[in-house]
This record gives structure tokens, sequence and C-alpha cells, in this order.
């Protein structure tokens, strides 16, 4: 497993359709993924360490977790099929360890508002990580999951991409989500 932390949270100004980058600890390489604006949200405010007034899901389930006497011990980016990636929870319950399959950008927000180490498995990074230049770090990240699978089998035909690279164009870094 990779670990990697959360690098930032890119909007497309067009669809406000919302990106999560993971970025591999002490690398340039990454993995964005595609997820819902409510689940952005969440990761952004606590990655930027809001507390709502009153609990949002996220925090509802942390909480309930640990009422339970229950800990997050991390998550992990486990894998990637059918343009989804998956996720699991490992819990520590009792001495036992428990793995709870989950969307990855709901592993995620509990991840960030745990302060838990989140993981990509091995063959997940291999296959859709990206290595970031310096001078490419704001532009032309693959963010649909059709991008991503087109990066993934190089025998995509450049003309079938150029949609792609006029949307991933218009992705701009999300403001609320710069730390």
């Amino acid at each position: 497993m990779i670990r990697v932390q959360v690098d930032s949270i890119r909007f497309s100004l067009l669809t406000q359709q919302r990106v999560v980058v993971l970025r591999e600890i002490n690398s340039r390489r990454y993995v964005p993924i595609w997820i819902g604006p409510f689940e952005a949200d969440a990761i952004a405010l606590a990655v930027q360490g809001h507390e709502p007034p009153r609990p949002m899901t996220h925090d509802l389930l942390l909480a309930a977790i640990t009422m339970l006497n229950s800990k997050i011990r991390e998550v992990v980016v486990n894998d990637f099929h059918d343009s989804t990636f998956f996720a699991q929870i490992h819990l520590e319950l009792n001495g036992q360890t428990l793995e709870l399959d989950s969307r990855s950008s709901d592993a995620i927000a509990l991840a960030v508002r745990a302060d838990v180490p989140i993981f990509v498995a091995k063959h997940v990074m291999d296959e859709l990580g990206h290595l970031m230049d310096e001078q490419d770090e704001s532009d032309e990240l693959p963010t649909t999951t059709a991008q991503i699978e087109a990066e993934a089998s190089p025998t995509k035909d450049d003309e079938e991409l150029s949609i792609f690279r006029k949307f991933i164009d218009s992705i701009e870094p999300d403001p609320a989500a710069e730390p």
C-alpha cells in the first residue's frame, strides 16, 4: 500500500464537478478521484479544520464509531474497475480489525476527520497514478474516469481525447479547499 494525502480538491467552473487529488507522500505522484459536490465540501471543510455547528453525516458516523468504542485505523482506496474507485475503512473494535466497504470519497472524508492515514493500493497507483511536473502542478490533471481509463490504456486515439483535454483545461482549484 502507498500512503497518500489530500493534495487538493479541484472543480470545473463550467460543470461544477469535483475531483479530489490524492498525492503520494514525499512524491509528485498522484491519483485524481472524481467525487460529488457534497463529499468534496465535506473533505474540504475537514482539511481546513472547520467544525460545523451541527454534525454533518461524516461527523455523525465518526461520533457513532467512537461511541461504540471503536477506532478508525486507516482507509484504503483498494480498487478501481468499471469507472469506479473502491475503498475500505479499517476499524479496530475489541482488539479485532474490521474492514468496511466504502465509497472512496466517504472513506477520505472520514480519514481527514479522524486524522488517520490514507492509503492507495499499489496496483491502483501503478495503473492510475500520474507524475506531476512542477510546471504542470495546476494544469491538465486527468479528472474524469474516462480520462483516467484513457491514460491507462494507450490504445486511445488523440482525437477521442480532445474533448477531455478541453474539459481539463477548464478545471480550476477550489479556492475554499486551499489551506
